[in-house]
């Protein structure tokens, strides 16, 4: 088993916004959640990570646990305490279309 931490907006899903985004309109990426689906069927850990709100204190759990729910998203853990960045360097990072 594998404990496997997945990004949410623009990986999973489309999000509108530069600066401000309008997580109420996030669109999923149904391949991208199939993928991810079966990752965890296969019996691998599945933490959803996002860093929704980490510049605005803006508590978005409840509407990100809700639109994971509505897109048949599978996981174990869902985490809104990934930090904003704009670059991010580590030796196990994998792009969506790498799934």
């Amino acid at each position: 088993m594998k404990i496997i931490y997945v990004d949410i907006d623009e990986t999973i899903c489309d999000t509108p916004g530069d600066d401000v985004r309008d997580y109420y309109s996030s669109t999923p990426r149904p391949e991208t959640i199939l993928k991810v689906n079966k990752l965890y069927d296969d019996g691998n850990r599945i933490v959803y990570w996002t860093a929704r709100g980490s510049r605005s204190g803006k508590d978005w759990y409840k509407l990100t646990e809700s639109q994971l729910e509505s897109w048949g998203a599978k996981y174990h853990e869902l985490r809104c305490d990934k930090p904003y960045y704009d670059v991010f360097y580590d030796d196990k990072n994998m792009r969506p279309d790498e799934l």
